[in-house]
């Protein structure tokens, strides 16, 4: 028998504060129409002073647990995919792992960027397949806003905070077929955000030296980007990965059901799907409510597409995104029952279907 990493709960958790197009103008040098026009995004949610990226992963986690009916003492294994930790140790895994009480399961996180999630369930996939794990919690989770120049418009208008989650459980069907991950490091300037380790040269912190008592501005970690470059390459890249992945599952283009893209830009995602010949209809689209998320995207849009009825069973999913790195991926799902629905078909089952 073939074992499958399938997912069985999804959760996802948005901070309470809302930024508008409308704060931003009174912010920054912007406008409503400019924001949408360009990006898709009318508003995005911002994490509260006492909210971090553990707390964010521990409420979606909470949610998608419920579902799958999976208590936290069963976990094997947490993976957060974040770009946006708590701190540089440790890990955001081992924070959400105490808060929630799994005291079986092994934890680490994961940093790929806007590629985190699906890199992340990549992995656990992996785990699960050999037979080494039979139940993982995957976590996407980012507090961008605490990376993010507020007087820089170019990336300001673009991101957002929040978390999403899925358990993934050993199942004989459903869950994914296939997968295909890259990276092209010679890309690295396009989209990235320096850290306290670096070279003080490049804002750094110096060793030997006493931690300030304030936060000279010139030192922060800000995110820096090139819109340009990163929209031509994640067009190109997102419809590589999506024919590289379902040409791996023996799929086409007409298999898709739903294709869940990396939530960055609406213009990225409408330009994609255009590249694929897939009708918008078939696309699952959220980033006008919360900008670009990163890691969390992903897993968030999956809650919303089954809050909205749009994941059936035996339906063809796609997953695809790209990030900094750079980066880019897909991941092809035969989606199967989740929650209540997965209750219902065990329950069948063990009747012999009667």
């Amino acid at each position: 028998m073939t074992i499958r990493a399938r997912i069985t709960g999804l959760g996802k958790y948005n901070p309470e504060r809302v930024l508008t197009n409308a704060d931003l103008e009174r912010m920054v040098e912007t406008s409503d129409t400019w924001i949408q026009e360009r990006t898709g995004v009318r508003e995005r949610r911002i994490a509260a002073d006492d909210e971090t990226c553990s707390t964010l992963s521990y409420r979606a986690a909470l949610q998608a647990l419920e579902q799958a009916g999976v208590a936290p003492e069963e976990l094997d294994l947490i993976i957060v995919a974040t770009c946006s930790p708590d701190g540089m140790l440790p890990s955001v895994a081992s924070y959400v792992q105490q808060q929630l009480g799994a005291s079986r399961a092994a934890a680490f996180d994961i940093n790929a960027t806007c590629v985190g999630f699906l890199t992340a369930v990549a992995t656990a996939s992996q785990f699960i397949e050999t037979g080494t794990y039979k139940k993982v919690l995957v976590i996407g989770a980012e507090v961008l806003s605490r990376i993010i120049d507020w007087t820089d418009r170019v990336t300001c208008v673009l991101f957002g905070d929040g978390a999403g989650a899925v358990v993934l459980e050993a199942s004989d069907h459903g869950g994914a077929l296939s997968f295909v991950l890259h990276s092209d490091g010679t890309g690295a300037r396009a989209l990235y955000a320096h850290g306290p380790a670096a070279r003080p040269s490049d804002g750094g912190t110096k060793a030997l030296t006493p931690r300030p008592t304030t936060l000279d501005p010139a030192a922060c970690f800000y995110v820096q980007m090139d819109g340009k470059a990163i929209f031509k390459f994640a067009v190109q890249a997102m419809e590589q990965a999506t024919r590289e992945a379902l040409a791996a599952a023996n799929l086409t283009i007409d298999d898709i059901d739903l294709l869940v893209p990396h939530q960055a830009n609406l213009r990225i995602i409408d330009a994609t799907a255009k590249r694929l010949s897939l009708p918008m209809e078939r696309a699952m689209v959220n980033v006008d409510r919360y900008g670009n998320t990163s890691a969390a995207s992903i897993p968030m849009a999956l809650r919303e597409a089954f809050e909205e009825d749009r994941l059936h069973d035996g339906d063809t999913v796609v997953l695809v995104a790209f990030g900094g790195g750079l980066v880019w991926g897909a991941m092809v799902l035969e989606w199967a029952p989740v929650g209540k629905q997965r209750v219902a078909e065990a329950a069948h089952a063990a009747t012999g279907g009667s």
